[in-house]
């Protein structure tokens, strides 16, 4: 039975460029509840020391609205992460830190050059950082020109305050067309991808990633947490294969979930969602899972819930 190969143990951001882990974790829910910076250490930690070294936040990760005292969130993960590299600055050498901005809460998109320069700027000093590894456009601005946004993202990489440049939820015109107008182009794209989300295996996005060289990462790659709960036939058909591969493996279903992304030859990176330092170490596992390719299309047809053509 064909076998398809196991990820290596490193990727790269952009041709010949920055190194990082084939897998990563992500930031968005970091400074719920309270956490303390001692806390967030232990996650830090829990990353790094499992091989896991790309790290994903954004400037909006924390907001949740106006509150009592005034404040609204926004920045706090970025500013809880800054905490915990003040405290331990050795860290920031073992991670590629990605960071995005352009959403101006509640919500107006903003990518003109006046606001994304400042929300670079206030990025930097939260996270307490000269430079960000991999800085991401997290959502188009329609009313901002891709030549401005990309007369910004070059000036910030010849400052030195960004190493390379991403975006977040673009269509594959509006990567072509900001694309066109960098000098440094993109190295990454971010899109939802997950064994119950499948459109970009079959609509182009991942063609085109090959195509530019554009490493994607995958937010919520366990499908929003679905991939844990049934609650329709076609998700409980994905995971009944999912668990069937996971079973032969010796590792959990979610553990199955990144693997399968990860068998694409795009070099899909699933960015773990979990603020749980065991589930963060556990999504490391997934490097050892070797996927047959009738193995992977039997997941594949079951989130597609129709035969292959």
């Amino acid at each position: 039975m064909s076998q398809l190969p196991l990820p290596p143990a490193t990727r790269t951001l952009g041709p010949g460029g920055v190194a990082i882990s084939p897998i990563a974790w992500g930031m968005w829910r970091l400074a719920e509840g309270g956490r303390s910076a001692a806390e967030a250490a232990k996650l830090v930690h829990a990353a790094l020391d499992a091989g896991i070294t790309l790290l994903d936040t954004a400037d909006i990760y924390g907001f949740s609205g106006p509150r009592p005292d005034g404040t609204t969130g926004f920045g706090d993960a970025e500013a809880l992460l800054g905490e915990v590299l003040a405290a331990e600055p050795a860290l920031r050498g073992r991670m590629v830190l990605a960071s995005k901005g352009g959403i101006m809460p509640p919500l107006p998109y903003d990518q003109s050059a006046e606001y994304l320069n400042a929300a670079l700027d206030a990025s930097l000093r939260r996270l307490k950082t000269d430079c960000i590894d991999l800085y991401q456009i997290h959502r188009p601005d329609i009313l901002a020109h891709p030549q401005e946004v990309a007369r910004v993202l070059d000036d910030a990489v010849a400052a030195g305050k960004i190493r390379t440049v991403g975006v977040s939820n673009f269509t594959m015109p509006q990567i072509a067309a900001l694309n066109q107008f960098l000098g440094n182009k993109l190295v990454a794209t971010q899109p939802e991808i997950s064994p119950l989300r499948i459109d970009c295996f079959e609509n182009g996005e991942l063609d085109q990633a090959m195509m530019l060289g554009l490493t994607p990462l995958a937010w919520s790659p366990l499908g929003g947490g679905r991939l844990t709960s049934e609650s329709n036939d076609r998700e409980r058909g994905v995971i009944a294969e999912l668990d069937r591969v996971a079973a032969e493996q010796g590792v959990s279903r979610s553990v199955a979930a990144y693997s399968w992304l990860m068998a694409h030859p795009a070099g899909i990176v699933p960015i773990i969602g979990s603020q749980q330092a065991e589930r963060i170490a556990e999504g490391a596992q997934a490097l050892t899972v070797q996927w047959t390719r009738t193995d992977w299309y039997a997941v594949l047809v079951a989130a597609r819930g129709v035969p292959l053509p």
